[in-house]
Order: C-alpha cells, then sequence, then structure tokens
C-alpha cells in the first residue's frame, strides 16, 4: 500500500522545460548533419542555448531524407511542467541547400503552422531569439561556400492557434516561435507561485512601488516605459496571490500593466487569470456596457462577439459611424469604467484577505501594444515609479 506524502513535506519543485524555439534549433541541426553526411543520424543533440549560456540535450524524434534532397527532423515539444498547449506538439526541421543568390546565408522560412505577424507584412512569427539561437548552431556546421535554407513547420500549429490569444496580437494561421530565452519556466504550474512570490519579497525589501507585469508583452512595454527592471515583477497568472503578498510586505502602491484582454478579468472579481480556471471576459465587457448605458443592441453585440478583443472591435467601430464627434465615444466610456473597476477590486481583494490597504493602479493595452487606458491611480503610480527609477 502507497502511503501520502506527509502534509508538511515539501511541494517538488516545478520542473522548466524548453520553449519552442530550442526543439526547432535542434532539429535543424540535426538535419544539416545528415545532409553533409548521410550517415550521421543523430539522435540527440546537444544545443547550445545562448540564453541561459548553458548547453542542452535535445531529442530527435524522427529523421529522414526527401526525394528533393532536402532532410527533415522532428523533435517534440516538452514546455516542462506548464499548462502550455504546445506540450508535445511535433516541430518539423526541413533543411536543403540555399540557392547561390539567396540573401542570408541561413534562411529562414515558416510553413505551414508558423503564424504570420499581420502588422509585419504578413512575415512569418519567428523572432529574433529562435533566429539567433538557430543560426548560432548551425554555422559550425554550415561549410563556407554553402548557403542554408531552414524551413519550420507545426503540423497542429493552425489548430492550436485557434485557442490563444495569438490573433489578439496581430499574429494569424498558427503559432509564434516567441520568446527571449530557451527555458521555458512552469508560471502556471502551482509551484512556481513560490518562487514569484520570493522574487516579489526580495523586490519588496528594496521599492516601495511596484509593477506588476502579467507576461512577456508587458515586460516588453515596461521597458519602453523606460521601468526600473528592479521594480518590475512577472506575475503570469497569480495576481490574486501575488497582490495579497504585497500587501502583506507593506508595498505602498503597485501598479497593474497588462494586456486589455487580460486584465478586464480582475473587473469581474477573477483573480487568477489563467482561462483553464475561468473566463466569463465578455460577460464582464458586456456587464461594463450596460453599466455605462450603452444602448442594448450594443451589449448584445458585444456579448455575442466571438472573442473579447471582437468586443473591444465594435465598440471602436460604433465611435467611428457615430455623427456626433463631440459627445464622448463609447470606448472611452466603457474603457474608464473598466480600468476604475479594476482598482477597486484589486484593492478591495488585498483589504479582504490582509486587512491592509493597498494602492493599486492599472495600465492597459492592446494587441498593438499600445496604451489604451490608464487610471488615476495607475497614472500617479506610473509617474512614482519613473520617480523612483531617477534617483
Amino acid at each position: 500500500m502507497l502511503s501520502s506524502p506527509s502534509p508538511s513535506s515539501p511541494a517538488p519543485s516545478p520542473r522548466p522545460g524548453y520553449t519552442l524555439p530550442v526543439f526547432a534549433g535542434a532539429g535543424a541541426v540535426a538535419a544539416l548533419r545528415h545532409l553533409l553526411n548521410p550517415a550521421d543520424r543523430p539522435r540527440t543533440i546537444t544545443l547550445n542555448l545562448i540564453n541561459p549560456p548553458q548547453t542542452a540535450d535535445i531529442p530527435i524524434d524522427q529523421l529522414a531524407p526527401l526525394p528533393d534532397g532536402s532532410v527533415l527532423a522532428i523533435t517534440q515539444s516538452d514546455p516542462g511542467d506548464n499548462l502550455d498547449l504546445t506540450r508535445h506538439t511535433p516541430i518539423w526541421s526541413l533543411v536543403s541547400w540555399g540557392d547561390a543568390n539567396q540573401g542570408e546565408r541561413i534562411q529562414l522560412q515558416g510553413g505551414e503552422g508558423i503564424g504570420r505577424q499581420t502588422n509585419r507584412g504578413h512575415s512569418p512569427a519567428i523572432y529574433r531569439y529562435a533566429r539567433e539561437l538557430i543560426a548560432c548552431n548551425l554555422e559550425p556546421w554550415l561549410p563556407s561556400a554553402k548557403s542554408l535554407r531552414v524551413t519550420l513547420i507545426l503540423p497542429e500549429g493552425r489548430a492550436l492557434a485557434e485557442r490563444t490569444s495569438n490573433a489578439a496580437f496581430g499574429v494569424v494561421d498558427g503559432l509564434s516561435l516567441l520568446g527571449t530565452a530557451a527555458i521555458s519556466e512552469p508560471l502556471s504550474a502551482p509551484g512556481q507561485l513560490e518562487q514569484s512570490r520570493a522574487i516579489l519579497r526580495q523586490k519588496a525589501s528594496q521599492y516601495p512601488y511596484l509593477v506588476f507585469c502579467l507576461g512577456e508583452n508587458g515586460l516588453d512595454l515596461a521597458v519602453h516605459l523606460g521601468l526600473d527592471p528592479g521594480c518590475r515583477v512577472k506575475t503570469a497568472n497569480w495576481l490574486g496571490p501575488m497582490l495579497v503578498e504585497a500587501g502583506q510586505l507593506g508595498v505602498r502602491g503597485v501598479l497593474l500593466l497588462g494586456y486589455h484582454g487580460k486584465l478586464i478579468k480582475l473587473a469581474g472579481g477573477i483573480f487568477h487569470t489563467h482561462h483553464h480556471l475561468a473566463d466569463g471576459r465578455q460577460e464582464i465587457l458586456a456587464a461594463a456596457c450596460a453599466a455605462v448605458n450603452l444602448p442594448l443592441t450594443v451589449v448584445q453585440a458585444v456579448l455575442q462577439a466571438d472573442t473579447i478583443e471582437a468586443g473591444f472591435e465594435r465598440l471602436r467601430q460604433e465611435d467611428e459611424g457615430r455623427e456626433d464627434a463631440s459627445a464622448k465615444g463609447f470606448a472611452p466610456l466603457v474603457y474608464a469604467y473598466l480600468i476604475n473597476r479594476i482598482d477597486q477590486r484589486a484593492s478591495a481583494y488585498v483589504k479582504v484577505h490582509t486587512g491592509t490597504n493597498l494602492t493599486v493602479g492599472s495600465l492597459l493595452f492592446n494587441r498593438k501594444r499600445e496604451i489604451v487606458a490608464t487610471s488615476e491611480v495607475g497614472r500617479a503610480l506610473l509617474n512614482q515609479v519613473l520617480l523612483d527609477c531617477k534617483d
């Protein structure tokens, strides 16, 4: 009979995995090696991860030459202990010799399942880190007189993308090879919360005002806003526990910096923002429309929208069609209501759970990473954090 673990036993640390570029890169190296020498059929590739500066052994599932002279290598995504829909997704790396007149020595292409960036001429959503990682690991194997063409394919990417918010950030028809590092931290796994809280405790001991960024897009915008890395905290989906921790630590103020389609959940009292646990975003947006007395037809249209971004777009379309340009538009009214509601509910949440008063302000951005709404409290906190950065 198996005994249950002792209640006092510490929870095992969540297992990290790797981001999609790592598997794409390992497959490309395996394919190139076989292209150079048909007898070379590596089962594992030791990859230079660049960031962090270490290597990793990545298994190669399948490897085969194709009739056109190219070589196909297949790897399988392993994101670690994370609620990641790409788990076990196959990644195909198709490698062939390039043309003498191609612009880059290593030409990287996106095939089926790799998303397209609508704001960049529908170029493949293969970001800087992925390109640097693949080039760095291919160049030592590439003969000086040769050029290479690498096509990355995610056979399940198009279907998986329908379950993400990629389209909200201008990526359509597939997944993106996003990320600035190789390690896929299990931000949604319960064990990660303790690590995030430890980081919060360390930063709270140095800064009275902090900025909570839900993910990479928030962190990227924070950099452009000039916010000191020391006061930025990546919360992932654990906003409720992290806000409570900030209140208990005596933090004076927290600026919430996030995508409007994510932070809107707080306006509805949802403080764990992963879609596996709760959604209701269209319902919250429709309720906000009703709260500011928008016409019933608009409220119904927002509620029936396919996505939260489509709901916001409907409000913008209504504003564009208004004859009275001097009147305040529907979208600004709804944003003003939502952002104040987020501030109020977040502060109240901390008060209920800790008995302390934590000033919370919000800054929302859209899929283009453009700021669309900042609460009065949020603006004051942003100025305070920027002032602290200069000290």
